[in-house]
């Protein structure tokens, strides 16, 4: 665990287990992090990534606004949510969307949740895989570029496979409705 810290701290970029499959992740408030990203996985720039946090109570620190349904949302869903929230804060600004607004998952359990607590910052959270490829449920799975391209590897088995798949994805707008964006 302290190594991946220290390469978060220095601006590096990992391979990790996320609370739904394997990710490539950074200090989410670092723009030079986040663009390393960008260019590993060859994506777009306007298409916005995933932040996590550890737990709720942070995500005024990172949401100007609220919605009042997001704290029931959050609190209540079973499996891992993702909500986009209508402005993100102290972020790197190339991890918002074009529009401001911000996508982010609580991590409630597991190594993902000890690391970001540990961490005591926000990680980018992306799927393991070059843009428009599939995204990886085991280790054996990720592209070499992947691998050959971050700072950090976690170290878990190579056989280990993360037990869920990407999260669910909605979008909640001020007046609390929503637009469920993946399943």
């Amino acid at each position: 665990m302290d190594k991946v810290i220290e390469v978060l701290r220095n601006g590096g970029i990992i391979l990790y287990p996320t609370d739904t499959i394997w990710g490539i992740g950074c200090d989410a408030t670092n723009p030079e992090a986040v663009k390393k990203i960008y260019d590993l996985k060859k994506r777009e720039s306007s298409k916005s990534m995933i932040v996590l946090l550890e737990k709720d109570t942070k995500l005024n620190r990172y949401v100007k606004q609220i919605p009042e349904i997001a704290w029931d949302i959050v609190e209540l869903s079973e499996k891992p949510t993702t909500i986009i929230y209508p402005e993100g804060y102290n972020l790197a600004p190339n991890i918002l969307a074009e529009d401001k607004s911000i996508a982010i998952r609580i991590v409630k359990e597991g190594f993902c949740h000890d690391l970001i607590k540990k961490f005591g910052k926000p990680l980018v959270s992306t799927s393991a895989n070059i843009s428009n490829s599939k995204s990886p449920l085991s280790f054996a799975d990720i592209d070499k570029r992947i691998l050959k391209g971050v700072d950090y590897i976690v170290n878990l088995p190579s056989n280990v496979k993360l037990k869920t798949k990407s999260s669910t994805i909605m979008k909640i707008d001020m007046d609390s409705t929503f637009t469920l964006i993946r399943k």
